[in-house]
């Protein structure tokens, strides 16, 4: 599947936004958006229109997509599927992509990055409920267990990775036992629990155009 390659930081002051695609970089003096927050390009800096309605719920679009790092049509069908339940779209919609496996092991703290996160899947570092999983998009479910295989937990990375998480702590649903590397999903996030930048209804509004 296509995906950006890019650098991540252009990313960010195109949104005019932190979304901390780059891990640790993202809290140093080192991140762009705090050296140059204005958006890239030659006329980055000159004086822009005011957007529309439009361009404002299609900013908010692109930001959420690329925060969780999904592809357009990727993205709208997990807008499809929200649709489809009950309750709040835009808040389901943010739920499905919080509960993809690259993003829970990102906030157990084992991964700087959803990039990082989503490389670790894919290398199959992971088991979900017993079973090798390496599906970055698959979504958990209330009560799986998520757990670092056996033969990673002593990969340097991992191991630095856990000492900075557990001084940290993690969102209150999910919860981590660090002495074994295994995570579990307590209860599935609300509104309150997903601390993105974003104004899900904008989403919202322009899908329903």
């Amino acid at each position: 599947m296509a995906r950006y390659t890019g650098p991540s930081c252009r990313i960010c002051r195109r949104e005019g936004d932190k979304l901390f695609l780059k891990g640790d970089r993202c809290y140093t003096e080192k991140c762009a958006m705090d050296r140059r927050g204005y958006p890239p390009g030659e006329h980055g800096q000159s004086r822009r229109r005011k957007q529309s309605e439009y361009g404002l719920q299609l900013r908010e679009k692109q930001k959420t997509r690329r925060i969780y790092g999904v592809m357009e049509d990727q993205f709208h069908r997990y807008y499809e599927q929200a649709t489809r339940r009950k309750g709040v779209t835009g808040e389901l919609l943010l739920q499905s992509l919080e509960r993809r496996l690259d993003n829970v092991v990102y906030r157990f703290g084992l991964a700087s990055s959803r990039t990082e996160a989503r490389q670790m899947v894919r290398h199959g570092h992971f088991h979900v409920n017993g079973r090798k999983t390496d599906i970055p998009s698959y979504e958990v479910r209330e009560g799986d267990v998520i757990e670092l295989k056996q033969g990673s937990r002593q990969l340097p990375r991992f191991q630095e990775m856990a000492e900075m998480a557990a001084t940290r702590g993690i969102v209150e649903w999910l919860d981590m036992d660090w002495e074994n590397y295994r995570g579990t999903v307590v209860r599935l996030p609300n509104r309150e629990d997903i601390d993105i930048p974003v104004k899900e209804h904008l989403i919202v509004e322009m899908y329903s155009r």
